[in-house]
């Protein structure tokens, strides 16, 4: 695994997106994906970049934190961002894709790239020789896991990540679900399940009183659970209301055949693949058992009759300590031939494991051809987010997603806060353009038209 090729070990989003920058600067690189010949216990093909919780990479608007990091992302030349581009699906307002095309797709695309060497097996020690990505993920294997504690001479953090259900769109009750997009933003892409109170609050006294499932015995030990990502049925315990000031937000979702008429909960489902036959439950990450999950999830009204695709399913993820450990460049500390991205690095989302991936790939591709790694400004996305989970204080160190709250505070406070936002992705796209120009790196021009501060 040594010589002038550099190694990337996983083919997850991350991976696959370090992969394919390392080919684009024109230096081989071998990609080591363990599936489909080691499953994790949360993928079900070994296709490249396979999507295992939502299809959606978040808000495409460029005044919401996701939408500026695509919007540099595909600035950046990102390949992902690229593909998930071509196999979208109405989602409203959000970068959703059918995820089976997606994935391959970007298995197709990869794997035809001359200067990339797909190998399928699991790599179980880390390469002492050599430039090196690990972007292995949360579900980073049992051995190749151990491998790494040895190395950073620390424990991992963990904490839980829990999957929605999948509906077949025929067995959906039409009658009673209607399509609507939250304050009539974007298409009408949303199925939307109202319930009165009566319902939910049956709805609400089953869910809690539902049994779970067991967990393995790696995952019980030490078990939390991450705040961004919780069990539709550790949210409903938590309170009668709770769930209607989350997921089942009524306020701002109007059935066109009733428009006057207002709902007490509404569970949102969302659209799988461009032919609207297979829908995720949204917010409904969950733990319960799968007879649990039919009869309790059956309660909801248009729902009664859903065929199940797929089960929710909960594992355990793990995430380095990336503020004691990294560079904001994504090396390590110790070993500067070394890289890590995606979410085992600690950062929350699709499009942040993208936005890893390009980093580290680009970075070990610079390294290898004698040019000095990058570090992007904090004014951009990008930069914010790498730059938070590298200097955040380490004794607290949680996963973050992309967010407006990491980005420096504007020259002129601004009170409005679409205003704000629309300034704060002028300004990171602006200080973007100035760095890629700089750098001399390639300009993928922008699929916008300019915005107004």
């Amino acid at each position: 695994m040594s010589g002038e090729s550099i190694t990337v070990i996983g083919g997850g989003l991350a991976g696959t997106e370090a992969a394919w920058q390392i080919a684009r600067a024109g230096i081989p690189v071998t990609l080591y994906e363990m599936r489909p010949v080691t499953q994790t216990p949360a993928h079900h093909s070994g296709d490249l970049a396979e999507l295992v919780c939502s299809n959606s990479f978040g808000a495409e608007s460029l005044d919401r934190a996701s939408g500026l990091l695509h919007e540099e992302l595909r600035r950046l030349g990102s390949i992902v961002i690229q593909v998930a581009d071509k196999n979208r699906v109405p989602a409203g307002g959000a970068l959703a894709v059918d995820r089976v095309m997606f994935s391959k797709e970007l298995t197709e695309t990869i794997a035809s790239h001359p200067l990339i060497t797909l190998k399928r097996e699991e790599v179980k020690t880390i390469p002492s020789n050599g430039v090196v990505v690990l972007a292995t993920g949360p579900l980073t294997a049992n051995t190749l896991a151990r491998e790494l504690q040895k190395f950073t001479g620390m424990e991992y953090l963990n904490f839980f990540d829990a999957a929605s259900p999948i509906i077949l769109g025929e067995s959906i009750n039409k009658d009673i679900a209607f399509l609507a997009s939250r304050y009539g933003r974007g298409e009408a892409a949303y199925l939307n399940c109202p319930m009165d109170r009566e319902q939910y609050l049956l709805f609400w006294r089953e869910l809690c009183n539902a049994q779970q499932a067991e967990l393995k015995d790696f995952e019980r030990e030490n078990a939390t659970f991450f705040e961004a990502c919780l069990p539709i049925e550790e949210l409903a315990r938590r309170g009668e209301d709770t769930m209607r000031f989350g997921p089942l937000k009524p306020v701002g979702l109007v059935d066109p055949r009733f428009p006057h008429k207002k709902y007490y909960a509404v569970v949102q489902l969302r659209p799988e693949d461009k032919e609207g036959q297979l829908w995720n439950m949204v917010g409904f990450q969950t733990n319960l058992r799968w007879g649990e999950q039919k009869r309790v999830f059956r309660l909801i009204p248009g729902l009664e009759n859903a065929e199940f695709v797929r089960f929710g399913v909960m594992h355990k993820n793990i995430f380095l300590n990336a503020p004691k450990l990294l560079l904001p460049t994504l090396q390590f500390k110790r070993r500067h031939t070394l890289f890590a991205c995606g979410q085992l690095v600690g950062t929350e989302g699709y499009t942040a494991a993208v936005a890893g991936g390009w980093l580290a790939g680009t970075n070990a591709a610079r390294i290898m051809r004698s040019l000095p790694p990058l570090v992007f400004p904090k004014t951009t996305m990008l930069g914010a987010l790498i730059d938070y989970i590298t200097t955040a204080d380490s004794r607290h160190f949680q996963p973050m997603p992309p967010n407006f709250g990491i980005l420096p505070p504007l020259d002129t406070k601004i009170r409005s806060k679409p205003q704000r936002y629309r300034a704060y992705a002028h300004r990171a796209l602006s200080h973007l353009e100035d760095f890629i120009s700089a750098h001399g790196l390639p300009l993928t021009p922008p699929s916008r038209v300019a915005i107004n501060p």
